[in-house]
């Protein structure tokens, strides 16, 4: 099955700093129809590096059969951690940049483990100036992040 999931982090507007994380995962069934699923985080007080990570982290773990997965990122941290490879070089250098850890390695452990099942390809979608993939993951995203739909509740791809 076909999916794609669009995320952003520090997605909720909050004048003392970072806020939340939603993320929204559309597929299309058998029959043709459209289906959406929107997964909030909440409020937590984290870096935004953070919050994108645990969107992706709170959309893939949310499918419960292996599917080949789109997911569009703003957030270069995450998208290039997987296309440039970085994150095979942290993993060979015991989690190390340089002589430096590596930030929320716990995070990225859970993100390899939710992605393990799937077939996922990471879409930067640059920047927020007017870039209409980049204006479609901030729309449904904070959506997503002022909803009230939590990801810990969240099941999606009920038998249709």
């Amino acid at each position: 099955m076909k999916v794609k999931i669009f995320t952003d982090g520090a997605a909720r507007g909050n004048p003392d700093g970072p806020g939340g994380y939603g993320a929204v995962i559309q597929y299309v069934d058998s029959k043709g129809t459209l289906h959406e699923k929107e997964l909030s985080g909440g409020y937590r007080k984290t870096t935004n590096n953070r919050m994108e990570l645990m969107a992706a982290i709170a959309a893939l773990e949310a499918l419960n059969r292996p599917c080949d997965v789109e997911l569009f990122s703003d957030s270069s941290y995450l998208v290039r951690a997987f296309t440039d490879k970085w994150i095979d070089g942290w993993i060979a250098k015991g989690w190390k940049r340089g002589k430096e850890p590596v930030k929320n390695v716990d995070l990225w452990q859970r993100l390899l483990e939710a992605k393990k099942p799937h077939q996922v390809r990471f879409i930067w979608v640059k920047g927020h100036a007017g870039h209409p993939e980049n204006e479609r993951c901030d729309r449904l995203a904070t959506r997503a992040a002022d909803g009230e739909n939590l990801a810990e509740d969240a099941v999606l791809l009920e038998p249709v």
